[in-house]
């Protein structure tokens, strides 16, 4: 097994498509699906269930790729490694990132700063975005993935906006629908973060759902890895999240798009306005990965 197969896999399921995964690897379709088929002989495994409608990575691949991540990660370090031995001299760069953040993308932008910012050791601190805000402005952090607009005294930079959905409980008949409406809500009991962790998404969930007339029974509270324990506990028939943390958190509770209105989460990085060079070329490199990839 290679690791340009890796590589090449990897692409292919953040991409979900052969096609898009090919030009962005610059290579031809044919070649690239003679790699993958390669790597399924080497494996013994289907990886890729392909249909008109795109990619789809199987379980077995699902279980590679999180391997193939963690060793695509490892191998490009070592460029970094070999350049800290040439120039040892290197820079302490502390980041915030809250929940929800997909590992993919935060492996694939720790080996694009490894690149570009080769003098800058990332050390990541996952907490809230209250928190981060908090330890930004005592400089306990130099950066900070935060979930609301850094307030005045920082700098700022929009990342990303997510769609917000509810995940629902198995059985529920708004899961026979591709999208809810925040209006079908009226009357249901639904979960959801607390100011702690995401301090504005309340307030403008109450808001439109009242506008879109629907009164849900609200439970806001602090939750992350036992968010099903939560949702029994409020005895929710549904939990506002992300649907990458509803696939992670809730895999038994199908999970749809909020719509009429749409609630996107947005992502911003935050900085202090005075702070190191490095901590300025990081936060620009966060920024411009982010435009290129966007949250996947």
């Amino acid at each position: 097994m290679e690791l340009r197969h890796l590589r090449y896999f990897a692409a292919v399921v953040s991409e979900g498509s052969l096609s898009r995964a090919a030009d962005r690897l610059h290579i031809t379709q044919p070649s690239l699906s003679r790699q993958i088929r390669q790597l399924e002989r080497e494996v013994g495994a289907k990886l890729l269930d392909r249909s008109a409608s795109g990619t789809k990575v199987t379980d077995a691949g699902a279980a590679l790729h999180h391997h193939a991540l963690v060793l695509l990660r490892l191998a490009d370090a070592t460029t970094g490694m070999v350049r800290s031995a040439i120039n040892p001299a290197s820079e302490a760069v502390h980041m915030g990132i809250p929940q929800g953040i997909a590992d993919g993308w935060l492996l694939r932008l720790l080996a694009v700063l490894e690149t570009q910012v080769p003098r800058a050791t990332v050390a990541f601190t996952e907490t809230s975005s209250a928190d981060q805000l908090t330890m930004l402005r005592e400089g306990r952090l130099d950066l900070g993935i935060v979930r609301e607009h850094p307030t005045a005294e920082l700098n700022g930079g929009h990342l990303f906006d997510t769609p917000l959905g509810i995940a629902l409980r198995p059985g529920h008949h708004l899961a026979d629908q591709p999208a809810c409406r925040l209006g079908d809500l009226d009357a249901l009991r639904v979960l959801a973060h607390g100011r702690g962790q995401v301090p504005v998404v309340g307030d403008r969930l109450v808001i439109a759902a009242h506008d879109a007339g629907a009164v849900p029974h609200w439970h806001f509270a602090q939750f992350s890895e036992h968010a099903l324990a939560c949702a029994e506990a409020a005895k929710a028939d549904a939990v506002l999240l992300i649907e990458h943390s509803a696939r992670r958190l809730l895999p038994q509770w199908p999970w749809r798009p909020l719509t009429e209105p749409e609630v996107p989460l947005f992502t911003w990085l935050a900085w202090p306005t005075e702070t190191r060079v490095v901590v300025r070329d990081v936060a620009q490199v966060v920024i411009d990965y982010s435009r290129e990839e966007g949250s996947h």
